[in-house]
């Protein structure tokens, strides 16, 4: 893995672009080699994955995935920032730059159609801390061909999104991770490996991709289930689940179907029950729909 960006690469090429990091975006460029090499390593990537990444910036992470993968899709909302990708790569990179597509797009709305030549098997990116756990559901909804991924986010988000029920920090972002794929933490990132430095460690977050626990439920029904439970984290699901079920008693009966105590709340169930709820949503409201 050659050609890689240090600190004096990252200024250089940034004051020669005119850019410099801003909180809007959420950018914070990495400027240290051994950090790329331990993502695209921790990747776990084979010569056929197509590596999608998400806000590339100055091409640190991108210069590591090219040699790795057998293409890479980079999508960066910054104009400036994408239009000088291709030419960082070509500096850079060699003949691998031709495995390159970069994409002037928002990673929020990107559809699949954009994506599909070819399409992404693995996201792997350092990922915005203000849009991270969106733009991780929204790929793995939009994108059935992803397979894996490891992802650099906020240490405490990362805990969030690999946490399991009965966490303190066990949420909404646990549950509907675990319902596209298995996850875990692959380790913490200090603030000194990017410019600006933040204020927070970074964690990784490794996933593969699985079959929903529940292929026969909607999706959107039983995030809507989540969403309702910890809206009111502290209240029971009898009384959390009223609203979206139509009544407290409603709530009950269908917790009660789905072999769940009415009076436990959503901090300690697992994905697969949240569903079986979802299942179980009274006739008639909509809730059921």
């Amino acid at each position: 893995m050659t050609g890689l960006l240090g600190p004096a690469e990252i200024r250089e090429l940034a004051a020669r672009l005119g850019v410099a990091p801003t909180k809007k975006l959420g950018q914070n460029f990495v400027h240290d080699p051994n950090t790329v090499r331990r993502i695209v390593t921790a990747a776990g990537l084979s010569p056929d994955d197509v590596v999608l990444e998400v806000g590339p910036g100055l091409g640190s992470l991108t210069l590591g995935l090219l040699p790795a993968a057998g293409h890479v899709h980079a999508v960066e909302i910054d104009p400036v920032l994408a239009g000088a990708l291709p030419e960082t790569a070509a500096r850079h990179a060699g003949a691998d730059a031709d495995r390159l597509t970069v994409h002037r797009a928002d990673a929020l709305r990107i559809k699949a159609a954009e994506l599909a030549d070819p399409p992404p098997t693995a996201l792997v990116a350092n990922l915005p801390y203000n849009v991270a756990v969106p733009v991780v559901l929204h790929l793995l909804a939009e994108l059935p061909s992803l397979r894996h991924g490891l992802v650099m986010v906020q240490k405490e988000v990362a805990d969030r999104l690999v946490a399991g029920p009965g966490s303190k920090v066990y949420g909404i972002p646990s549950v509907k991770l675990a319902w596209y794929a298995q996850s875990r933490g692959a380790g913490r990132v200090p603030p000194n490996v990017f410019w600006p430095v933040p204020n927070v460690d970074s964690g990784l977050v490794a996933f593969t991709r699985r079959e929903p626990p529940r292929p026969d439920v909607p999706r959107a029904r039983v995030f809507a289930v989540v969403d309702a439970a910890f809206a009111q984290r502290r209240k029971t699901l009898r009384a959390a689940l009223a609203g979206w079920a139509g009544s407290a008693d409603l709530a009950a009966a269908a917790l009660t179907a789905a072999g769940v105590d009415p009076g436990a709340r959503g901090e300690s169930l697992t994905v697969e029950q949240f569903a079986a709820i979802a299942a179980s949503a009274p006739a008639g409201t909509p809730a059921a729909k």
